[in-house]
């Protein structure tokens, strides 16, 4: 094509040889004769090469997005969802002026020498643009298999890139340059330091998900609870330098992914495998309503189907310890029963009859160590679901229970004192006048 297209041109002149052409256009009165001919042809290849761009990607790539949408596999369809197909489309006509240019300037070596270079270089980086958009499709399609959903798929994919665009990167200063390949992979070692301080987060950050990923620490989907960034919620996105969290108010945190390895962190999975969330509260009972269970208390009580056998029960052993040791029931050292004692008996009876409590998990009521606000009873049990609203409806519905039958042991709920409470005081002491 080359000889042919000179051939012609050297037809105008009488010459039949390209090389005759050569020496014809490099004397100084057919200068620019010669650059009238390159930018002739320069137009022309260029007019050639927008033609080329156009028909590709108005044509064949509507060809090519209609086969895809017919073909029964998804990969063709991510591949044009991720415009890979729109980036491929501007390697042609840059091949086509590539090949061109040699003819274009082929009387000024050095224009060729330059243009050339620019253009392996828009090759190289059209290349570059469609490799990462393949790379995006690659990673769409491991995150849409079930068995890799909970994995960081995005960071180790923003590590291939990361490394593809390095070495396209050095490829187009080779170009450039003239240089070999090897010339600037060796000079990065001397950038060693500027480099580790230029990509400290990635770097930290590619450790960071290699970790979590190995170590099984994070997955997507995962709730985890960050109090140093304000984070719980669930994990939505794992990247190479951040992972993202929705908290529950829809907010979303985005924490460097190192600092899930460097810091600590509340990863509640276990509690979702598991099937059970805990509920760990207490009713604050106040002290001086604490007191060994009269006769009466008893006897009212025992009408409880929840606690008549266990009184029973308890009451013929403590008669028999009594009686063993010699013990009246008014002596101080006698054992009897607790209306706090009986209370607790109460709660853990409707714990393991509760519908909405894990039977298979932990069920615990305990006394806490007293404190200011009185004598703390802990309800230590599991729901059998873990959606939230479900488990504090369950929750609320407990300690409504237990606000409602405290009153039948006697026992009262400690309250701090209220303006009000200071008032009726005052007016008490006035003989009701305020």
């Amino acid at each position: 094509m080359k000889e042919l297209i000179l051939k012609w041109i050297a037809s105008f002149y009488d010459i039949n040889t390209t090389d005759e052409l050569v020496a014809l256009f490099s004397q100084s009165d057919h200068f620019w004769h010669s650059v009238a001919w390159s930018v002739l042809m320069l137009v022309c290849t260029v007019i050639v090469s927008l033609i080329i761009w156009w028909v590709t990607k108005e044509i064949l790539l509507g060809f090519v997005h209609s086969f895809a949408k017919r073909t029964k596999t998804n990969f063709d369809d991510l591949l044009v969802e991720n415009k890979f197909f729109d980036a491929l489309a501007h390697v042609l006509p840059l091949l086509f002026l590539d090949y061109f240019f040699s003819i274009v300037f082929f009387s000024a070596p050095k224009a060729f020498d330059f243009a050339d270079r620019i253009n392996e270089v828009l090759i190289a980086f059209a290349v570059l643009v469609s490799l990462r958009r393949l790379m995006n499709t690659f990673g769409a399609i491991l995150k849409s298999r079930p068995s890799l959903e909970s994995k960081p798929i995005n960071a180790y994919i923003q590590t291939i890139k990361i490394i593809i665009t390095i070495v396209m990167i050095v490829i187009m200063l080779s170009l450039i340059t003239g240089q070999s390949p090897t010339f600037f992979l060796t000079s990065l070692g001397a950038m060693t330091a500027i480099l580790l301080l230029v990509f400290k987060d990635t770097i930290l950050g590619l450790v960071g998900s290699i970790q979590l990923a190995a170590n099984d620490m994070v997955r997507i989907g995962d709730w985890v609870s960050m109090e140093k960034f304000g984070a719980d919620g669930d994990v939505i996105e794992i990247n190479l330098t951040t992972v993202k969290v929705q908290n529950w108010d829809r907010t979303i945190t985005t924490i460097p992914t190192y600092n899930f390895i460097s810091d600590s962190f509340k990863n509640w999975r276990g509690m979702s495998e598991s099937g059970g969330r805990r509920i760990k509260r207490s009713v604050f009972i106040k002290m001086d309503s604490v007191k060994f269970a009269s006769d009466r208390l008893i006897e009212k009580l025992s009408k409880i189907k929840a606690l008549h056998e266990f009184i029973e029960e308890r009451e013929g052993e403590i008669q028999a310890y009594n009686k063993k040791h010699e013990l009246a029931e008014t002596q101080i050292n006698a054992r009897r029963q607790t209306n706090i004692g009986l209370f607790r008996r109460y709660l853990i009876y409707y714990l393991n009859n509760h519908e909405r409590i894990h039977q298979g998990m932990t069920i615990m009521v305990r006394q806490l160590s007293p404190t200011e606000n009185g004598v703390p009873i802990e309800v230590y049990c599991f729901t059998n679901t873990i959606a939230w609203l479900e488990y504090e409806e369950i929750a609320s519905d407990i300690f409504d229970h237990i606000f409602a039958v405290v009153k039948d042991f006697d026992l009262e709920i400690h309250e701090s004192p209220s303006g009000m409470d200071f008032q009726k005081v005052l007016m008490q002491r006035n003989g009701g006048n305020a």
